[in-house]
C-alpha cells in the first residue's frame, strides 16, 4: 500500500509538471526577476510549440494515469 501511495504522488507530480509547462508555453507564468524574465520569455517565444504540446500530452498521460491509479486504490 505505502509503494502504491508513492506512486501516486509522482504521477501527481508529474502532472502537475504537465500543466505548468503548458502554462508556461502559453506566458500564463511569470518567473523570476526582470532580468531573468526577460530571458524565459524570449526562450518561451522561440520554443512555445513544441512546449504546449509536451505539456498538453504529459498532463493528458498522467491524468489518466491517476485516475486509473485511484480506481485501484478505491
Amino acid at each position: 500500500m505505502t509503494v502504491s501511495i508513492i506512486g501516486l504522488l509522482i504521477e501527481l507530480f508529474f502532472l502537475a509538471l504537465g500543466v505548468y509547462l503548458y502554462l508556461f508555453a502559453r506566458g500564463a507564468v511569470r518567473v523570476g526577476t526582470a532580468e531573468s524574465r526577460a530571458r524565459a520569455e524570449e526562450f518561451r517565444r522561440d520554443n512555445a510549440t513544441w512546449m504546449r504540446f509536451l505539456g498538453l500530452a504529459l498532463a493528458a498521460v498522467m491524468l489518466f494515469n491517476v485516475v486509473l491509479h485511484v480506481k485501484e486504490l478505491l
